[in-house]
């Protein structure tokens, strides 16, 4: 990262406002600008042999002031990779992107001084105290020292750490080294904040805690998240969310809307004769309903699944067939990953040609590690 230009970034808002031009004359609030704006981004690599690498294939894409987006995807997706480009780590193979306001080609001192990065693997000194980890690099943002220590105090106070700043780095927990990253990302006040996977290796406790700050960070200072994430739960606390698969982007949304266009149900029956019961079950439903028997039992996905269940359980019984459990859940989003690139987020793509590492930055190598 490039030293930060100012010591005191600019104040932003942290709601929408309205403009009032009299006393019951209001106008509605204006529709967020992008903090991020990404054209026909593409990064690629030479392979061996004469081969191209390709990590981020042609991304379109539009994150807004204030928002928190998921960037959800398998390892080896290219999620660190496109990180890199967006924080000017890594130059851009051919298409545009700006963050706050700054061409990440023509610009990238600018956009390094915009933004704060949590990356995936640990950069902290273990022999450091937590104070004395951020000053330096509070220093390194050109900070000047009495400024410095203001923000090392009330970042330690953001991500609640103040009693421990003292304290050496290796002596903390796994959560409280996050959050101690988390604070390093915020010294200079950035417009937008990235965070390649914020909560792996973390147990469940401390990976609420880490969202609980994230959220109140968002909430109190109007910062932009940029999250990338293979956790599913986790795009859910997210305001909007993109699928990205072998470096594509092959949907984008809210969560709900996403898993509202599949808008079947998935219903799934265990029954006495499972290899029979498929077969009843396929008789009994319209047209174009696909059926299938894995491990869980019986297993289809229709509109309205809680509403077929009971015509199926007497369509069995009338085969001698006994049901042993019966269930119908709305899409989720392994769901959506499913629909739109055929398989589940916890089965990690085909590998091909070996990724390439990022210079400076995250490595599109790291995200094949599990």
């Amino acid at each position: 990262m490039q030293p930060h230009a100012g010591d005191d970034a600019p104040t932003r808002p942290t709601s929408l406002t309205v403009a009032r031009t009299g006393p019951d004359v209001t106008r509605p609030a204006a529709r967020p600008k992008p903090a991020i704006s990404i054209r026909g981004l593409v990064k690629s690599y030479p392979g061996p042999d004469g081969t191209t690498t390709h990590a981020v294939r042609g991304l379109d894409l539009d994150v807004f002031e204030g928002e928190t987006f998921a960037f959800l995807g398998p390892n080896g997706a290219g999620k660190s990779t496109t990180l890199a480009l967006l924080c000017a780590l890594a130059r851009p193979t051919a298409g545009q992107a700006t963050v706050a306001g700054a061409d990440v080609r023509s610009r990238p001192d600018l956009v390094r001084g915009a933004v704060g990065m949590l990356f995936q693997h640990s950069a902290l000194d273990p022999d450091l105290t937590a104070e004395q980890n951020l000053y330096i690099h509070a220093r390194l943002y050109g900070l000047r020292r009495r400024r410095a220590r203001l923000r090392v105090t009330e970042t330690l106070e953001t991500v609640g750490l103040a009693d421990r700043r003292r304290s050496p780095v290796r002596t903390l927990s796994g959560g409280m080294r996050r959050r101690l990253e988390l604070a390093r990302g915020l010294l200079h006040a950035p417009r937008v904040l990235f965070l390649d996977e914020p909560t792996t290796g973390l147990d469940p406790h401390a990976r609420a805690q880490v969202w609980e700050h994230l959220r109140a960070l968002r909430d109190r200072h109007g910062c932009t998240l940029f999250v990338t994430t293979h956790y599913l739960e986790e795009a859910e606390h997210c305001d909007r969310l993109g699928i990205i698969d072998h470096g594509r982007l092959v949907a984008e949304g809210t969560a709900r809307a996403l898993k509202a266009a599949i808008g079947d149900d998935r219903v799934v029956l265990r029954t006495g004769d499972d290899p029979a019961a498929r077969q009843v079950v396929a008789q009994a439903m319209p047209a174009g309903v696909t059926v299938t028997l894995d491990t869980e039992g019986v297993r289809l996905r229709v509109p309205d699944g809680s509403a077929w269940i009971p015509r199926l359980c007497v369509a069995l019984a009338g085969h001698g067939i006994a049901v042993h459990a019966a269930s119908a859940t709305p899409p989720t989003l392994d769901d959506v990953f499913f629909h739109h690139t055929g398989r589940s987020i916890h089965v990690p793509p085909p590998h091909g040609t070996p990724a390439a590492p990022v210079p400076g930055g995250p490595t599109a190598a790291a995200e094949e590690a599990p």
